[in-house]
């Protein structure tokens, strides 16, 4: 995809690594925004040399740190409970992008077979020490030979968005399930914050979603999105960081009641800071 005739949307900062500046554009077809320029694929690596990645360690030297475990926890279980609510059998079980390998773990523990994919060799390194196991590339993967195929915040993160999804579909058994989960422009902690809204993480995520542009996109590959499901830990999380990039602070209380609000706000209106889709082939 590229921005030649899209409409301009947003300007942003990389907070975090660069402090380059990206522009946002909105794809009114598709209903998403698509993060210009790019960069290079031999180059992004650089911009994920972030101490705010936590997802690619295993740290717990700061209160957020401690934190962000506590709740990622609670997480991992009820994403065990949903792959597990979605598949009347275990099966296998690929995550992409599944950093330092705990849902793996998690799955894995209650009798699934795993692998996982993450470009991070720092995260698979930990993952490995967990015993979790990894291919270098999808590719070399059978078609339909995945029972639940989940992408928790990764979507966002592949440069080749219509290639990854169709490779999704390949992958993924004619009774599997796809899991995705990615941050959504439309909620109220990201009008509120703007430029600053953290869940725009320029440039490592190349696309800004919506629930309209889940669905569209990947019924073009011949899947049905079945269910839509709230992530209410994101907007405080999001929110964190928000103000970190906007005061330079933390300012636990005021993000703390900026994330309730947007998920008070999202019970009317059904945006969230971000979602869990849930999809199946036709």
């Amino acid at each position: 995809m590229n921005v030649l005739n899209k409409k301009h949307f947003l300007t942003v900062k990389d907070h975090s690594v660069s402090k380059e500046i990206f522009e946002l554009y909105q794809d009114e077809e598709l209903d998403m925004l698509i993060t210009s320029p790019q960069p290079e694929l031999q180059n992004l690596g650089r911009y994920y040399e972030s101490e705010d990645y936590i997802s690619h360690t295993d740290n717990k030297r700061s209160l957020f740190e401690k934190a962000y475990h506590f709740v990622k926890n609670i997480a991992l279980q009820n994403k065990l409970n949903l792959i597990n609510s979605q598949q009347s059998q275990k099966g296998k079980i690929l995550d992409i992008g599944a950093g330092t390998g705990d849902f793996l773990l998690t799955a894995k523990n209650d009798g699934w077979e795993t692998v996982g994919v993450e470009p991070s060799d720092r995260a698979k390194n930990i993952a490995k020490q967990k015993g979790i196991s990894f291919v270098e590339e999808i590719s070399t993967l059978e078609n339909h030979s995945l029972d639940v195929i989940t992408m928790w915040h990764v979507l966002e993160h592949v440069p080749d968005l219509e290639h990854q999804i169709q490779e999704l579909k390949r992958l993924l058994k004619p009774t599997g399930t796809l899991i995705v989960a990615v941050p959504n422009y439309k909620s109220f902690d990201a009008q509120h914050y703007g430029t600053f809204w953290a869940a725009y993480d320029v440039p490592i995520h190349f696309w800004h979603f919506s629930k309209k542009s889940i669905q569209l996109l990947f019924e073009r590959v011949d899947m049905k999105l079945e269910k839509i499901l709230p992530m209410k830990f994101d907007s405080f999380y999001v929110s964190l960081l928000s103000e970190k990039y906007k005061t330079g602070k933390m300012n636990y209380i005021k993000a703390f009641f900026v994330g309730l609000r947007s998920n008070w706000k999202a019970k009317s209106t059904k945006e969230y800071s971000s979602h869990i889709y849930v999809l199946k082939n036709k």
